[in-house]
């Protein structure tokens, strides 16, 4: 099992933030999620509630794209819950390109339909609520949604989450196996969703839609803390 502690980058004391930002908060659907508060960082992951979620976006810079869709899977290492998960398809700010129509298959009637994320945002806080967010690549997620969020309302919205992305790279990235694979010469090991799952011999599932990806996210989470980790296994040594 793997018990070395990482550095974090984010907020060190995720508790004491979200209680701050409860108390600051002006947007009541934003005094509702920060005040349902977070879980400590020395609660075992096999007891914690989450959520895997996942955005599809028309670009990669979320100060110039926009959020296309949003899902959302709730589950925990024993569980996931199909029934109660969320797919929502949103308008973007900005006009769809065509290479983001052909990458998720969202077309521009789908968009033209669509609510604005601001119509749909006390849905999506309330699932996130409580639970600790999972996603495959921390740096789309929780950007790009508290970018949308601080457009809308003027203040922003951060949460301590789990990167499966991060995990794997500490495994095949950062070991000392990867440094030896990279002194001879070798390519690094992928670490994309698609890939990681494949190591654990979880199925393939057709990617670029956001709910499939939030349980692909899920399930992986599972896979890893299964073969490398503990029930027992502190969130504060996991999560960013």
């Amino acid at each position: 099992m793997l018990s070395f502690r990482f550095s974090q980058e984010a907020q060190p004391g995720w508790p004491e933030y979200m209680a701050q930002r409860a108390a600051k908060a002006h947007d009541p659907r934003l005094q509702r999620f920060f005040s349902a508060g977070t879980l400590t960082p020395d609660m075992p992951i096999g007891e914690v509630p989450m959520v895997a979620m996942d955005m599809e976006t028309t670009g990669l810079d979320e100060q110039r794209h926009g959020i296309v869709s949003i899902g959302l899977m709730p589950f925990t290492l024993q569980r996931i819950a199909l029934s109660q998960s969320r797919y929502w398809v949103v308008r973007p700010p900005r006009p769809l390109s065509r290479k983001s129509v052909t990458l998720h298959r969202i077309t521009h009637s789908e968009i033209a339909k669509a609510p604005d994320l601001e119509e749909i945002l006390d849905e999506v806080l309330s699932m996130l609520a409580g639970r600790l967010v999972v996603v495959h690549y921390r740096h789309i997620e929780r950007p790009f949604f508290n970018a949308a969020v601080k457009a809308r309302l003027r203040e922003g919205v951060r949460f301590p989450l789990i990167d499966t992305m991060s995990l794997e790279a500490r495994l095949h990235r950062q070991s000392p196996w990867a440094r030896f694979r990279r002194w001879m010469g070798r390519p690094p090991v992928s670490i994309r969703l698609h890939n990681s799952r494949l190591r654990y011999g979880l199925p393939p599932y057709q990617g670029h839609h956001a709910l499939v990806d939030a349980l692909a996210t899920a399930e992986l989470l599972q896979a890893q803390v299964a073969n490398h980790y503990s029930l027992q296994t502190p969130i504060g040594n996991l999560w960013y």
